[in-house]
């Protein structure tokens, strides 16, 4: 018996995906779907990892989540409404915990496109989200996967993964075979080119010499200072990239509340900084967010001088994204957003696992607040700074575990900020390159 559809020959949608962490054609994911699961045998509930058991017995307890797990496998996402060929690949319970057990015992690999195996092509970089792509899409998933229950069983799940990620065992896929990050397919990227000169690293050993998965993933600059030189480092006006990462959107006059769910993705400073009563200095002021991709350096620098006044972990959700459905104001039909998976990352910086993390700057910038966001499997956001620590412009603040990732700024209302970022939108940013100028605005009279 297939534990998937047959994949359609043709897909018709073409979903923006910011960073590479999945192919923008359904069609690829799809594939990569029905290709892993031909190794596949469905298993018995006390076969599964502890984890994973847990989880799926959960679902099957709990008669509300049943029901949503059961009808999020079979609706259709808002975002395949119109693609003729869109139907689910994984039908039933049995089969997704089936799959994710697979998922969390092995490590990522890059799986090239089929279609083009010798070039360079968007890999499969969260494999799970992969798998959950279609049901997370569903009024059933979102319903589903923004309870706080669903998503405490969600944590586990990836922090054992995250533990297996930590060993020896999980470097199977840092090679040159095909399907390894160093095949010749995946070096030829645009983030990957240069590897061995950029990064620290052995060609000349196994596994390049990374001791496991998390090590190659969380890699180090062979020197940082010649390779990313921090911009103007003692000009405090000047504001440096804390990542590589490419801007997703800079938003002024931010509120208080906004609603962050709906279309164009209003920033909500209350939830996004977890209620925190330094949140009401920030009302007016600005939000900068850029997002990480798949096969980039992982760390993060300080964005400017300061102290480190404090920080804290929140949980939050790990596979919700919004029902970007509307209505076209020229015919009143439903008018589905193909970007979903994009603008959600507005919507992840109130409601996902993230870090917040407060800085009193050198002048002018004074008290600045740094968002690190999971998106989809994060086994861990890391601050690797220490309260109360004085550090320069540049220096290590911390650093993404595997998963999807994106970050944000937030500069007071009494700040001009003049950003200086390519006039590509898909372009990266290079870390602690120059992103903005500061300074204060003139006060009215």
């Amino acid at each position: 018996m297939s534990l998937v559809t047959q994949c359609p020959n043709e897909a018709h949608v073409h979903i923006p995906r910011p960073g590479a962490w999945l192919p923008n054609h359904p069609k690829k994911i799809w594939r990569w779907i029905n290709e892993k699961a031909l190794s596949l045998e469905i298993k018995d509930t006390q076969s599964l990892l502890q984890s994973v058991k847990n989880f799926k017995l959960h679902v099957l307890n709990d008669p509300t989540l049943y029901m949503l797990f059961t009808e999020m496998l079979t609706e259709v996402p808002d975002k395949y409404k119109t693609d003729p060929s869109g139907r689910p690949e994984i039908r039933d319970i049995d089969t997704l915990f089936t799959f994710l057990d697979y998922l969390l015992r092995n490590p990522p690999s890059w799986d090239p496109d089929p279609d083009h195996p010798s070039q360079p092509s968007p890999q499969i970089g969260t494999p799970l989200n992969a798998v959950l792509d279609w049901p997370m899409g569903t009024k059933a998933g979102f319903a589903a996967f923004i309870r706080d229950d669903v998503n405490a069983y969600v944590k586990s799940m990836l922090q054992s993964w995250g533990d297996f990620l930590s060993t020896e065992y999980s470097r199977s896929t840092l090679t040159s075979d095909n399907g390894g990050w160093f095949s010749t397919t995946a070096l030829a990227t645009k983030h990957m080119q240069s590897f061995k000169e950029t990064f620290i690293c052995d060609p000349t050993q196994p596994y390049w010499g990374f001791t496991s998965w998390d090590n190659f993933f969380t890699r180090d600059f062979k020197d940082i200072d010649r390779i990313r030189p921090v911009a103007d480092p003692h000009i405090t006006s000047t504001v440096v990239s804390a990542a590589e990462a490419t801007p997703f959107v800079q938003q002024t006059n931010v509120k208080d509340y906004d609603t962050f769910w709906a279309k164009g993705q209003p920033y909500s400073l209350k939830h996004m900084l977890d209620h925190d009563s330094r949140a009401g200095l920030f009302i007016g002021g600005t939000i900068y967010q850029a997002f990480l991709s798949a096969d980039s350096y992982h760390q993060w620098h300080m964005p400017v001088g300061g102290t480190i006044l404090d920080y804290r972990l929140v949980d939050g959700t790990y596979y919700s994204e919004p029902l970007l459905e509307g209505f076209s104001p020229d015919t009143g039909i439903p008018d589905p957003d193909r970007g979903a998976d994009a603008a959600s990352q507005g919507y992840i910086s109130s409601i996902a696992a993230r870090s917040i993390i407060w800085i009193q700057a050198d002048d002018p910038v004074g008290l600045m607040g740094l968002v690190f966001i999971g998106m989809a499997e994060v086994s861990s956001i890391e601050v690797t700074a220490k309260i109360g620590a004085r550090l320069e412009k540049g220096e290590k603040l911390g650093k993404f575990h595997f998963g999807g990732s994106t970050h944000c700024m937030i500069f007071r209302p009494e700040l001009e900020v003049r950003f200086h970022l390519p006039s590509d939108k898909n372009e990266q940013v290079l870390c602690r390159s120059n992103i903005a100028s500061v300074t204060l605005k003139e006060k009215e009279n």
